[in-house]
């Protein structure tokens, strides 16, 4: 079934607005993301921590809709 980079996106920027995103699907199958996530709600926060704020943006979707995301954040500065 799999999501596609829109729809990843939006779950990410309704949680954090100020976002700037960065998709890219690594295996042409909508199923295996690499994203880039910047925001300042990062600020302060564990790169763990981080992470777990992006997986809760994707409100249940990550290990069903979406497969597989490699995620990477920083704190915008």
């Amino acid at each position: 079934m799999g999501m596609k980079a829109e729809e990843i996106e939006k779950f990410i920027k309704d949680a954090f607005p100020d976002a700037d995103v960065t998709m890219t699907d690594l295996a042409g199958d909508d199923n295996h993301w690499s994203a880039f996530v910047v925001s300042a709600a990062f600020m302060g926060k564990t790169r763990v921590q981080q992470h777990q704020m992006v997986y809760a943006a994707l409100k249940g979707n990550m290990g069903g809709a979406l497969h597989a995301l490699q995620l990477q954040t920083m704190a915008k500065s």
